[in-house]
C-alpha cells in the first residue's frame, strides 16, 4: 500500500555508490536480510486494510487518517534527527510537498478510510491493487518516455477485465456498495496523478528521499488536522483496541513501512521493491477473512488475480530491453 514519498521506478534516487565485495557468506545475510524486510513490508501494507476497518469501528474516517499521519510522521521524524537529515526549506518545495501530501497522503487515506464503512477491507485491498493500471493508464497520457506498447495495452485491458471480475458486472454489480468501491478506486487513482506530479515537480531538488517524505508526512498531518475538526467531533470515548489498531497503522504500517521500503529500493532498486504491490492485494484478503470473517465469492480472488497479472504485464519489458 503507497503510502508516502517513497522511491518508485517513475522517480527513483539516484544509484548508490557500489558496495565493496562481500564474501559469499555475506553476501547471503543480505539477501535474506532484504527478503525478510521484504516479505514484513508486505504483511504491514497487506494488514494496513484490516487496522484501518478497525480504527473506523471506534472513530471517524478522517480522525483514524489523522491518527495514521500523526503517528507515522513522528517515526519518520525520530529517523530524520538520528540520521541529522535537514528539511527543505525554499517556499517553492513546500508549496509542491502541500499538493504531494494531498494526493499521495491526505485524500488516498482519508478515501479508503471512508470506504471501508460499507465495503470488506478485502475489496479495498483488491482495488489498492489496481494503483498500477492507473499509474500506467496516466503515464501513457502525461510521460513522453513511456510509450504505449503491445505488451501495455494488453496489460491494461486484462487488468482492468480484473476489477470488473472483482465487481461481478455480469452480475449487475448485485450487491456492491457503488460509493465505497468508487472512493477505494478513486483512492488508488490518486497514488499515480500523485507520482507524476512529484516527479515533475520535485525531481532533482536536491533533498534525499527521507527529507522529502518526512516533510510531506508533516504536511499531511497538518491538512488533517486542519480538516479532521470540521467534519468530525472530539470522541467521547476513546474505544481501546480501534486506537491500537490507528497507533499500529500509523508508526508501522505508515512510518516504520516508508523507511522499510526506502532500505529495500536503495538495496536493491526500485522495481523489485515495488513487487511488494502484488503481494499486498493477497494478504489483505487473507487477513479480511481469517480475522475480520469477510465473506469471499469466488470472483473476487479469480478477479484479483487478473488484476496482478495486468498490473505485471504493464511492468514488464519484452527480453532484450533494459
Amino acid at each position: 500500500m503507497s503510502t508516502s514519498a517513497a522511491p518508485a521506478p517513475t522517480s527513483a534516487p539516484p544509484p548508490a555508490p557500489a558496495p565493496a565485495p562481500a564474501s559469499p557468506r555475506a553476501d547471503g545475510r543480505r539477501k535474506l536480510d532484504w527478503r525478510l524486510r521484504f516479505a514484513f513490508l508486505s504483511l504491514v501494507w497487506g494488514f494496513s486494510f484490516l487496522f484501518i476497518k478497525v480504527g473506523t469501528e471506534g472513530y471517524a474516517p478522517f480522525q483514524v487518517t489523522f491518527g495514521r499521519l500523526l503517528f507515522g510522521t513522528l517515526v519518520v521524524a525520530v529517523f530524520l534527527v538520528v540520521k541529522r537529515e535537514r528539511l527543505p526549506r525554499a517556499p517553492r518545495t513546500w508549496a509542491h510537498l502541500t499538493v504531494a501530501a494531498l494526493l499521495l497522503n491526505a485524500a488516498p487515506f482519508s478515501l479508503f478510510a471512508y470506504s471501508e464503512l460499507t465495503i470488506p477491507s478485502t475489496l479495498a485491498g483488491i482495488c489498492n491493487a489496481t494503483s498500477p493500471l492507473w499509474g500506467m493508464a496516466l503515464s501513457l497520457v502525461a510521460l513522453s518516455e513511456d510509450r504505449p506498447t503491445r505488451r501495455r495495452v494488453a496489460g491494461l485491458g486484462l487488468g482492468f477485465l480484473g476489477v470488473l471480475t472483482v465487481l461481478g458486472a455480469w452480475q449487475g454489480f448485485s450487491g456492491l456498495d457503488a460509493r465505497g468501491t468508487g472512493m477505494a478506486l478513486l483512492a488508488s487513482l490518486c497514488y499515480p496523478i500523485g507520482w507524476i506530479y512529484v516527479r515533475r515537480t520535485l525531481a532533482g531538488s536536491g533533498h534525499s528521499n527521507l527529507a522529502l517524505t518526512g516533510a510531506q508526512l508533516l504536511v499531511a498531518t497538518v491538512e488533517l488536522a486542519v480538516v479532521t475538526p470540521l467534519f468530525t467531533s472530539l470522541p467521547r470515548h476513546f474505544p481501546v483496541v480501534p486506537l491500537l489498531a490507528v497507533v499500529v497503522l500509523g508508526a508501522v504500517g505508515t512510518g516504520l513501512a516508508f523507511l522499510v521500503q526506502y532500505d529495500i529500493v536503495a538495496e536493491v532498486g526500485p522495481t523489485t521493491a515495488q513487487m511488494v504491490t502484488y503481494f499486498t492485494p493477497v494478504i489483505a484478503t487473507a487477513a479480511g477473512v481469517a480475522v475480520l470473517g469477510e465473506s469471499l465469492s469466488w470472483t473476487t480472488p479469480i478477479g484479483a488475480v487478473i488484476v496482478l497479472a495486468g498490473a505485471a504485464l504493464t511492468q514488464s519489458k519484452p527480453r532484450g530491453q533494459g
